[in-house]
């Protein structure tokens, strides 16, 4: 076994590395996988023959909501959003106990069949529900029977447009699920009462 001074001299010579430059840095996030429309995904996002009535149905059984995801690629933001906050475990834990999760392209051709039967390519289903941004989630909650007939665009319970910060991002399915958005005051209240909360359950909350 070489000795401490043998190691050094070993590195200062070039013959060694250190070992921070060899070992990945543990803030380093990897790059999550992409699909065959080139956005990245998850392997838990719902795989769905998107007649988002039955995925709605389908999540009533189980329980849960259904969320339902544009992005498009190259989008630095919808980038960030899997990186960043779908990278954390207790957020992924939340929306996957809670939540459906169905992808859509923004720019996409497949077939979807909104809430009131009409059948639209992805990139029309957008337009009609006025999506202009990536990413965007569109929230829709039981009963499935609510919906029918009706746009989904109009019809979602809350919606996010853009990237919102981990925080922001994990409240979020938070206040569809609890059905918070139903109480008086808004979004940034009940964020506002909940970051106090936690603080004062003596949790780190950033905001910004």
């Amino acid at each position: 076994m070489r000795t401490r001074r043998e190691m050094l001299s070993l590195t200062g010579a070039g013959l060694l590395m250190p070992l921070a430059s060899v070992v990945p840095a543990a803030a380093e996030k990897a790059e999550p996988p992409r699909n065959d429309d080139g956005l990245y995904t998850q392997p838990w996002f719902h795989e769905s023959f998107l007649d988002l009535k039955d995925d709605l149905t389908e999540a009533e059984k189980a329980g849960k909501s259904l969320a339902v995801l544009f992005e498009q690629r190259g989008c630095p933001y919808c980038k960030e959003t899997h990186v960043t906050n779908l990278s954390d475990p207790e957020t992924v834990a939340y929306i996957q106990k809670h939540f459906l999760v169905i992808q859509l392209n923004l720019y996409g051709a497949r077939t979807v069949t909104d809430f009131d039967g009409k059948e639209l390519e992805e990139r029309a289903l957008a337009r009609r529900w006025g999506v202009n941004f990536t990413p965007s989630i569109f929230y829709f909650v039981p009963p499935a029977s609510a919906l029918a007939g009706k746009d989904g665009g109009a019809a979602a319970a809350w919606k996010l447009i853009g990237y919102w910060k981990p925080f922001h991002f994990h409240s979020t399915f938070i206040y569809v699920h609890e059905r918070a958005y139903q109480q008086p005051g808004g979004f940034q209240k009940w964020l506002g009462e909940r970051a106090d909360k936690l603080r004062a359950e003596g949790k780190d909350v950033r905001l910004w």
